[in-house]
């Protein structure tokens, strides 16, 4: 001993391995089977609509020019010097059509808040989606 300090020595551990959290956004984002399922559930519920929409649109204004073929009597109709067919497949269509639109936009960004607030109550406490 010659009068030097003891040296130190330092003990150290291998890290511990902390396990991540995963998020459903995570799951999303690597593309796991558990993201494509939510995606993929989305998806359907917004194709769903649309053929919904589509089914409506074929029901109502689809089907018009079938009628005045079945029945020709209508065709012989007139409004304000107009023949029926013509007011309402030149006129009375539009409304129809802007009311099916607004009707699928209202449903299809309902459908993506319930995704993102599913998204948000499955995220680990602290983080936002």
């Amino acid at each position: 001993m010659s009068g030097e300090p003891p040296r130190r020595v330092v003990v150290t551990a291998p890290p511990a391995r902390r396990r991540r959290r995963t998020t459903i956004t995570s799951e999303i984002d690597a593309q796991t089977q558990l993201g494509e399922v939510y995606v993929r559930s989305l998806v359907r519920a917004q194709l769903r609509l649309a053929l919904v929409v589509c089914g409506v649109l074929a029901v109502t204004v689809g089907l018009l020019p079938v009628l005045f073929v079945v029945v020709p009597a209508l065709g012989d109709v007139r409004v304000l010097g107009v023949t029926l067919p013509w007011v309402v497949l030149g006129a009375c269509c539009y409304p129809v059509l802007i009311g099916l639109a607004a009707w699928y936009v209202r449903r299809a960004e309902r459908n993506e808040r319930a995704f993102v607030e599913l998204l948000g109550a499955h995220q680990a406490p602290g983080r936002q989606p």
